[in-house]
């Protein structure tokens, strides 16, 4: 079975679209961690931040291995997180310059197949405060 990837780069999200997502911090008990919280202070800058934010995320743990080990190697990033969904679904987030973050998520997603199944691969350039505040702990 092929699945279409669709993958979408959202330069300079604009600033008042943080009321769509933001949410009070909230802790899951099924999943053992906090699924709503703000980062610390390092991670906020009232303008645009300067770097991009990647995510890969499979049906299988051998498929997202493989992907961010190829991303690592592939450009100048480094892993911010990884989250267990459940089922097998597994997200990896990644952060680096914009360049560096497409690059890497495209060479992860190539070595997916065979291994697990893709689910999604998307960058998010200069990430606004509020997707920053999603962010896994």
């Amino acid at each position: 079975m092929h699945v279409a990837v669709i993958a979408h780069v959202i330069a300079s999200p604009a600033p008042d679209c943080a009321r769509a997502y933001e949410a009070a911090v909230d802790f899951n008990p099924l999943m053992e961690q906090s699924t709503v919280h703000y980062p610390e202070q390092n991670m906020k800058n009232h303008s645009q931040t300067q770097f991009a934010v990647g995510l890969i995320e499979t049906q299988g743990f051998t498929a997202v291995f493989e992907a961010i080990d190829t991303a690592l190697k592939t450009a100048a990033v480094e892993v911010l997180a990884r989250e267990k969904l459940g089922g097998g679904y597994i997200t990896v987030l990644i952060k680096g310059d914009v360049a560096a973050v497409t690059a890497a998520i495209e060479a992860g997603k190539a070595k997916v197949e065979g291994l697990g199944r893709l689910i999604a691969a998307h960058v998010i350039a200069s990430p606004s405060e509020g997707v920053l505040s999603l962010l896994p702990k």
